[in-house]
């Protein structure tokens, strides 16, 4: 069953009250698939359930566009896309003609890419929702201050602190490169210290969750979600060579990585348990 839990949310009341509708929506089809009822009242159940989702797509959607359209939010295009693949994925599920097997195996395929696209999409990209810099806030600060890794940021657990610190520097470093550049971006040293930027998230994260576990920490599954997914984004960095404006996409994908990563700190590495002394 799936658990709309509290890294699922993104502060917005209206929001996160129809990501946890979808998250009903989907346990319920699970246990229906799991129940295995008669032929008719289950043939019945799931097209109802479809329907649900289908409207869900044509509703929250519009919903939370609208929102990120009335703030200005820099990430409303890529969200458009995202929800687009959603819509055209439960718009081609068809169970007219099809046996209980086929149904039920059309239908463990998209709790497969349901699942899979929601804790993608909602940590990825709903949570920031709101969060994402433009270039006002970048315009307002220097970029020094920006990521500099003050205390709202310690979790008092000395290695992780020290590895986020880490991260701020290299992220800082990448940011300096881009917005003290003058005419064209000197793009090979960027995606140096991109690369540099993945392997040490690599790194941290691997100590983040070995530590986690080893305090049987609860909150783990959902921090390797988390993790996930922010490593997804990372690696899109290599799309920059095939873009038109490289420098709106670096800037962009900067933009979303700290905002990430600064939101990710203070939501859930910092209920993170610290060590006994």
């Amino acid at each position: 069953m799936f658990q709309f839990t509290e890294d699922c949310k993104t502060g917005i009341p209206q929001i996160d009250s129809e990501h946890e509708f979808l998250f009903s929506i989907m346990n319920r089809i699970t246990e229906t698939l799991q129940n295995r009822l008669d032929v008719q009242e289950e043939r019945h159940l799931l097209e109802n359930y479809l329907e649900q989702l289908r409207e869900y797509g044509a509703n929250h959607f519009a919903h939370e566009e609208a929102y990120m359209e009335e703030h200005g939010d820099p990430e409303l295009e890529h969200q458009k896309k995202a929800h687009a693949s959603f819509v055209k994925k439960i718009a081609n599920i068809d169970l007219q003609d099809l046996n209980s097997e086929e149904k039920r195996k059309i239908l463990e395929d998209m709790i497969l890419f349901l699942t899979k696209w929601l804790y993608q999409h909602i940590l990825g990209s709903d949570t920031l929702i709101g969060h994402v810099w433009n270039t006002a806030d970048k315009e307002a600060e220097q970029i020094d201050d920006i990521c500099a890794f003050t205390e709202a940021y310690w979790t008092y657990i000395p290695q992780v602190d020290k590895e986020h610190a880490k991260l701020f520097e290299i992220i800082g470093r990448a940011y300096y490169l881009v917005e003290r550049a003058e005419g064209e971006l000197d793009y090979d040293s960027f995606m140096g210290i991109m690369d540099e930027l993945e392997d040490y998230t690599h790194y941290h994260f691997t100590h983040e969750e070995e530590y986690m576990e080893s305090i049987g920490y609860t909150g783990l599954e959902a921090q390797r979600r988390a993790h996930g997914v922010f490593l997804a984004k990372l690696a899109d960095k290599d799309e920059a060579e095939n873009v038109e404006d490289r420098r709106e996409f670096v800037e962009d994908m900067l933009d979303f990585l700290f905002a990430w990563l600064s939101r990710h700190i203070l939501k859930m590495d910092k209920l993170i348990p610290v060590p006994k002394v």
